[in-house]
């Protein structure tokens, strides 16, 4: 039976309009090409594909089992840490030494700063001065160490070795640690203060222990030494005269100008 001649569209000259024989004659031929561009790609690409998929798999799960290890041996780390607690309590420094000699290097940074810390206690404990000197040394040049952990290796390192050291070389070291705002300004600045006094600076050591009488965020103690200190060396570092007395325990004037507690004395002449 002969097919009906395909009609001719003078509206669409260029692309004529197809029978439904045609139309399934060239679905027919766009499958076959499909099929046979989808066996090409196989053939030539088929490996690549494989080959990259199985790569990702396999770093997938490298990746899954290292971070599973990290975190066992992160466990692992922080329970020996733990434990070597108990032993400083029990004054066993020597066990100390032993159980945090494995994490002087450990891979974490937080890990191996505790485990430096932990050592450089035991050491001026058992009287090695040299010994704990050094590893506070350490922690202050890790980089990966915590800023804060850092500054404070620094300021233990130098109250260590303080006599062996140079007056310039302390005030230089810690010059931004002995900045009022620092966490650790109190004891650098009071440090730093003596430094300036062996080197013969009393105007720079006076300033210094004016600054800490008058924070009022230190240790009393601490504020107290200072304050000898700036009297010793002619610096007036008393803000108000009245607290300082209330806080020395001793009454202030009262109103008539006459010793509250008793002490005679005559009145100032009026101007």
């Amino acid at each position: 039976m002969a097919r009906t001649p395909t009609p001719f569209n003078p509206n669409n000259a260029d692309k004529p309009e197809l029978s439904p024989e045609d139309e399934v004659v060239m679905r027919e031929i766009d499958e076959a090409v499909r099929k046979d561009d989808a066996a090409a790609f196989a053939q030539k690409y088929g490996l690549i594909v494989g080959s990259v998929l199985t790569v990702f798999l396999l770093s997938l799960g490298a990746y899954l089992f290292y971070n599973s290890q990290v975190e066992a041996g992160l466990e692992a780390d922080s329970e020996q840490l733990l434990s070597v607690l108990d032993y400083a309590e029990a004054q066993d420094f020597a066990s100390v030494k032993d159980r945090t000699a494995p994490l002087l290097d450990a891979e974490t940074p937080g890990v191996r700063t505790s485990a430096r810390l932990l050592q450089a206690a035991a050491a001026l404990e058992t009287d090695e001065p040299d010994r704990a000197s050094e590893l506070y040394a350490q922690i202050a040049a890790d980089e990966g160490a915590p800023k804060s952990m850092r500054d404070m290796a620094r300021l233990r390192e130098v109250a260590t070795n303080f006599d062996s050291r140079e007056p310039a070389d302390i005030i230089a070291k810690l010059a931004d640690l002995a900045q009022p705002g620092s966490p650790f300004f109190g004891s650098a600045a009071e440090l730093t203060a003596i430094a300036h006094l062996e080197a013969g600076n009393r105007e720079e050591a006076g300033t210094l222990f004016a600054a800490i009488a008058k924070d009022k965020d230190l240790p009393q103690t601490l504020r107290d030494r200072a304050l000898q200190m700036t009297g010793q060396l002619g610096v007036d570092a008393v803000e108000d005269v009245d607290a300082l007395l209330e806080e020395q325990g001793v009454a202030p004037q009262d109103a008539e100008g006459a010793p509250a507690s008793g002490v005679s004395g005559s009145a100032a002449p009026a101007p």
